[in-house]
């Protein structure tokens, strides 16, 4: 049985405005045009973060691989990135046990943490320099209701072995010197350039004996056991499967009820003062809405983002930015008073969400050959490295049943399906502390 799918072209403009600050000055890997048609283990459409893990996890399991990119890695969605390298998902712990129950969105937090912990290692293992820092997590909620809602989310994460303290506002403001109502103050995050990160995931592939081709993808063909990827011009690549990797860039496929597409802003602010940036140099997310984050850089930046909405076309979004990012300014000096607000760069970019903050990662119905890796959410790096994991299982024919946790066609999260938050205890991941 054969089947077709189209790849509609979106060019990375249409994805990101403005101009972010990750990868100044860094070398970036050299694509050769397609001038003869290939065959290949696994072909992968996209190379930005997500295709770059994908790419170094699979030829590290010895596979054949292609990385198919029309532009320069990286500078599309990957570039929008804020690159806060999360175990918490943008759906609490306690609103996922509603979901699914408790046993199995504990199970899902949990992968999230050694995801974390994985993706150290393995930037330690390779040597890749991409500023990365361990960091702690500050989640902060600015009302009274909204502290007892932390105190009960803290007890959840902590019977399903989470680490994290509750701090009062007291302490808050007299520890941090942050004016909130309370917050969960978690260590286990992390903060990267992920430029870099990118980069020098391809470059480890690539000396592996990848080849990364700068090619338009236009249609994926399966039949039998075998994926074509037909190409805008006249060669085209075959492989046993197909990774989608191509960010928030849509493929031509029917995205399930749960997913939708935003828009998202951020700016980076001058250098500060490094003895005047809050303790721990921590990342920052608040439960607000619009949705809220701040995580300083190694030049002593602070970045924060957020305002998201649903504008989707590419000048509107562009439009708004001037609001958008004063916007941030006045946040950020509500949030951290000593900040000095001036702006070197701003920028926004698509953003995609679930209705259960989880990504979407595994076979394209009717087409099991071609495997699709979105990590959607404020924690998409991590979500991307465990894609590579599952995706590099997935073509050596190894399955999971919590695999479907992730799946394309998952149901809808809703009423219908919620369960109480408090049954079961198993551990079924170890958790770093």
């Amino acid at each position: 049985m054969s089947s077709e799918m189209p790849l509609p072209q979106s060019a990375q403009g249409q994805l990101v405005n403005g101009r972010s600050l990750w990868g100044r000055a860094a070398a970036r890997p050299i694509y050769a045009p397609l001038r003869q048609s290939l065959s290949f283990d696994v072909a992968i459409v996209g190379g930005g973060i997500t295709g770059a893990l994908a790419a170094e996890h699979l030829t590290a399991r010895g596979l054949s691989v292609c990385v198919i990119d029309r532009e320069t890695p990286g500078l599309g969605s990957t570039a929008a990135s804020t690159a806060m390298l999360q175990w918490e998902t943008d759906t609490q712990l306690s609103e996922l046990s509603l979901f699914y129950g408790f046993e199995k969105a504990a199970a899902i937090y949990r992968r999230s943490a050694v995801a974390v912990s994985g993706l150290a290692k393995l930037i330690d293992r390779l040597n890749i320099i991409c500023k990365y820092r361990p960091r702690s997590s500050l989640y902060l909620t600015s009302s009274p209701g909204g502290a007892r809602e932390l105190l009960q989310e803290l007890e959840l994460r902590h019977r399903a072995g989470l680490p994290g303290e509750y701090l009062s506002h007291p302490y808050l403001m007299t520890e941090f010197e942050i004016e909130r109502d309370g917050g969960i103050f978690s260590p286990g995050s992390a903060e990267v350039d992920p430029l870099l990160l990118t980069w020098g995931l391809l470059e480890v592939a690539l000396k592996r004996g990848a080849r990364l081709v700068s090619a338009s993808a236009t249609k994926l063909h399966s039949e039998g056991q075998r994926v074509t990827v037909e190409m805008d011009g006249p060669y085209s690549i075959e492989a046993g499967h197909v990774v989608l990797a191509t960010g928030y860039s849509m493929p031509g496929i029917d995205m399930p009820k749960l997913h939708r597409s935003t828009s998202s802003w951020a700016m980076a602010t001058v250098p500060q003062d490094r003895s005047r940036l809050w303790r721990e140099r921590a990342l920052i997310w608040e439960d607000s809405h619009p949705y809220l984050y701040a995580r300083t850089t190694a030049d002593n930046r602070i970045v924060i983002g957020g305002e998201d909405d649903e504008t989707i076309d590419p000048q509107a979004r562009e439009a708004k930015v001037p609001e958008k990012i004063a916007t941030l300014r006045e946040k950020l000096k509500l949030l951290w008073t000593q900040a000095d607000t001036r702006v070197d760069y701003a920028w926004s970019g698509t953003f995609g969400t679930t209705a259960d903050g989880l990504p979407l990662i595994g076979p394209v119905p009717a087409m099991p050959r071609v495997l699709a890796a979105y990590g959607y959410g404020g924690n998409g790096i991590t979500f991307s490295f465990m894609a590579a994991l599952m995706i590099g299982a997935m073509v050596t024919d190894t399955r999971r049943d919590w695999f479907d946790d992730f799946a394309l066609d998952r149901p809808e999260p809703g009423l219908g399906m919620r369960h109480y938050a408090g049954g079961g205890d198993p551990l079924m991941a170890t958790v770093p502390h």
